[in-house]
């Protein structure tokens, strides 16, 4: 039996040294998730990616923008495959320069920190000269950029957020908006050893705390909070929240003493509120015609929150959207007017429920590849892909500067599935079609690996040896190999070390260490630094016989801006007023229309209030899945056994597929003037009458005839990309307005869960 890590949990295996004969969540997590039931299921399954490839177009013709996606590939040698690779490499730096290469991991492949496939990437391409590189994430692409103007880093409010702990002894009430979903609080960037949710949950409410969610969807939090469902139409938080500081405002319940010193710009906010801006006063009845929820329950919960230690937390999800700093910002500023931030139990929270390590107090590094120095300054928030690749040369806003997009020539994807993630895929799909050459690494032929002209088969991470840690777990884990790799699967490492000897980087890249010597150099290195702050761990061989080491941790009951609470002189903010702007001057000189200088309702183009749900009357969340993380491991055994009929579910309410003579367990039709896709049909009174959910997450499936139609039920042909924001530029996937039928077309066999069309083996 041999322990492991993923980014959704700790394991425990048995192999039989080809494939794991046994799988169960580790023995010390209380609350295990049922996704480990995904590795040893798909490891051997037929999309593994069994040698490199090359996409027949390329081979034949060399490189050029060509019809990605459509070829067969033809197997080749690792041998051909590198100097292929190697040879295309040298000509796109030599020609056109490190400008010319966009290095494109999105960092998910793999939980050990070694082996963290982004990592690999950059250190590689920093050795030939740098890349283009992307900034921000999707998941929190409009938080990283916007929050800094308001009230701090992201990095600071996620690690340093209030523990969970404290909450579960101090909070009286928690206000939810975007809920505090259990599937996204089990999941975080290097794994999770003691999934805890409801656990801190179940004690609060046994305390007597209060949890009300604010979401479309009930489930949004877990059984134990007993939870107060609140459900607005979606894209209309800020409106409720608008509502509930005019209350706060009108009533006198507002924290005036907070506000004066340790704000900035509530005036010029409060005339907005009051309806000295624009003649509207933003009070209950104002946002009860906006988002569908009583004006005298809005009114209620204001005095409720003033009267009562509260946390208010606004999830990940809601800033995924059109003007998604909106709802961020007026979460901020209910938290200043109750005057609570930085006492224990109350103030601001941003992804309680969006990810595990949010709430864990702040522990210190674990060893991690030095990637080296990026010889390049171009780069681009990493929802903008397509406009890049589409639009060489244009310019863009973004964050108060003028930019423009480079003229990509090579693309190099090493772990994640852009299929998965961004928007508008058909156009995604003839964006990727544009650059010279698309290089892929992966372990199975997602969307991606389709999409690309030299496919190279990496390994699991239970295929070679690694350790790793969560972002903010304090147990670190040795990963040792659990199986052989599958066929010719090669770790990255391997093989960015045989490409960097190729073009003459080798000893740059690899120092001249092996896995194993890194992993050695690395912990060393690490130990003699912890050693050096006074913290003594074991040597290398002792922890790597071992099962896991426990982290320190400094404030086990930390609270997010406590020290700024008790002097906000000597512990100011990173703002640019050292205070929490409520007006931002910052924002307000760079004129963005969609991004103005403090909280505001802003009509989305699509929501069921607009005109456009005339066509399209149903709001559809794409929010994240629970039987897998984002896309991977989606031929999984656990995540196929919630497929109908092989397709993606998606959950409407009773009247809604009753107004459309819809049952359950259909194939629908789920369409909008961008795309199509099949799902199979919940019915379920969890979700908000007008609303519908799809999880993305099921691997794009195109109609050869139609890539604007996926029968594998991934909702993002569905969605528009475009940008939250000028400000930020971030992802905003999270809702889209469609209509549903019931499918009458035939129902043919969803391709991706098997390999594309290969054909003969080139002479070798």
């Amino acid at each position: 039996m041999t322990t492991h890590l993923t980014h959704w949990g700790a394991f425990e295996a048995d192999s039989d040294g080809e494939r794991l004969t046994e799988v169960r969540p580790w023995r010390g997590d209380p609350e295990p998730m049922p996704l480990i039931g995904n590795v040893a299921s798909a490891q051997h399954h037929p999309t593994r990616i069994d040698r490199p490839y090359v996409r027949r177009g390329w081979l034949e013709n060399g490189p050029g923008p060509g019809p990605r996606g459509s070829e067969a590939f033809v197997p080749v040698s690792w041998e051909r495959a590198l100097d292929l690779l190697a040879g295309e490499l040298g000509r796109v730096y030599r020609r056109f320069g490190a400008e010319a290469v966009y290095g494109g991991s999105y960092g998910w492949a793999s939980a050990g920190r070694f082996h963290h496939a982004q990592s690999q990437l950059h250190r590689f391409l920093n050795c030939l000269g740098g890349y283009v590189r992307h900034v921000n994430s999707y998941s929190l692409g409009t938080s990283t950029v916007f929050l800094p103007h308001v009230i701090g880093d992201i990095g600071w409010l996620t690690q340093q957020a209030t523990a969970k702990a404290v909450l579960a002894e101090h909070s009286e009430l928690v206000v939810a908006f975007g809920g505090l979903s259990p599937k996204n609080a089990a999941v975080s960037p290097g794994g999770v050893s003691r999934h805890n949710v409801r656990g801190w949950i179940t004690a609060a409410r046994e305390r007597g705390c209060r949890f009300v969610s604010i979401s479309p969807l009930r489930d949004d939090t877990p059984p134990e909070s007993e939870a107060e469902w609140i459900a607005p139409l979606p894209g209309t938080d800020v409106a409720m929240m608008l509502a509930l500081a005019q209350v706060l405002d009108a009533e006198g319940l507002a924290d005036t003493t907070f506000l004066r010193e340790y704000t900035v710009g509530f005036e010029r906010f409060a005339a907005y509120l009051r309806g000295a801006v624009d003649g509207v006063v933003k009070d209950p009845e104002w946002a009860a015609a906006i988002t569908g929820v009583g004006a005298e329950r809005i009114r209620m919960l204001a005095r409720e929150m003033a009267a009562a230690r509260t946390l208010v937390t606004v999830s990940w999800s809601l800033q995924r959207a059109r003007h998604g700093e909106q709802p961020l910002w007026a979460g901020v500023v209910l938290a200043a007017m109750l005057g609570q931030i930085g006492l224990p139990g109350g103030g601001f929270g941003h992804g309680y429920g969006s990810a595990a390590g949010v709430g864990e107090p702040a522990r210190g590094p674990v060893p991690r590849l030095p990637q080296g120095r990026n010889g390049v300054d171009a780069f681009i928030p990493v929802a903008r892909i397509a406009d890049m690749l589409l639009n060489p040369g244009a310019p863009y806003r973004y964050n108060g500067r003028d930019l423009v997009y480079p003229d990509v020539r090579l693309v190099y994807w090493c772990g994640g599935n852009p299929f998965h993630h961004h928007q508008d895929l058909a156009r995604l799909r003839m964006a990727f079609e544009r650059p010279d050459t698309v290089v892929v690494h992966d372990a199975f032929w997602t969307a991606t690996a389709r999409h690309a002209d030299i496919v190279l088969p990496s390994t699991m991470s239970i295929e070679r040896d690694d350790y790793g840690a969560g972002e903010g777990d304090r147990s670190f884990f040795p990963m040792r190999a659990l199986t052989r790799p599958l066929a010719e699967a090669r770790d990255d490492y391997r093989i960015f070390a045989e490409m960097a000897d190729r073009l003459g980087v080798g000893k740059e890249f690899t120092e001249g260490r092996s896995v194993a010597e890194w992993l050695r150099h690395l912990y060393e290195r690490w130990r003699v630094e912890q050693s050096r702050a006074g913290q003594e761990f074991p040597d290398f061989d002792a922890f790597w016989s071992g099962e896991a080491l426990e982290l320190p941790v400094p404030d086990p009951r930390q609270v997010l801006a406590a020290d700024f609470r008790a002097d906000p002189d000597r512990y100011p903010l990173s703002t640019p007023s050292g205070k929490i702007e409520i007006f931002s001057s910052t924002i307000d000189g760079f004129g963005y229309a969609d991004c103005p200088p403090h909280p505001v309702w802003l009509e989305p183009e699509e929501w069921l209030g607009g005109a456009a749900a005339e066509r399209f009357p149903v709001q559809l969340v794409a929010n994240q899945p629970r039987t897998k993380l984002h896309s991977q491991l989606d031929v999984g055994a656990y995540s196929q056994s919630v497929k109908i009929s092989g397709r993606e579910p998606i959950r409407m309410h009773p009247s809604d597929a009753e107004a459309r003579g819809l049952r359950a367990g259909e194939i629908v039709r789920v369409f909008n003037d961008r795309g199509s896709c099949l799902a199979g049909l919940v019915v379920d009174e969890g979700v908000r009458a007008g609303v519908a959910q799809l999880s993305t997450g099921a691997w794009y499936d195109p109609d050869p005839a139609d890539p604007t139609f996926c029968r594998h039920g991934n909702p993002n042909v569905l969605i528009a990309d475009r940008p939250s924001s000028t400000l930020s530029q971030g992802c905003a996937g999270q809702l889209t307005l469609v209509e549903i039928e019931r499918y009458a077309g035939p129902l043919t066999e969803v391709e991706v869960v098997r390999p594309p069309e290969r054909t003969g083996a080139e002479a070798l």
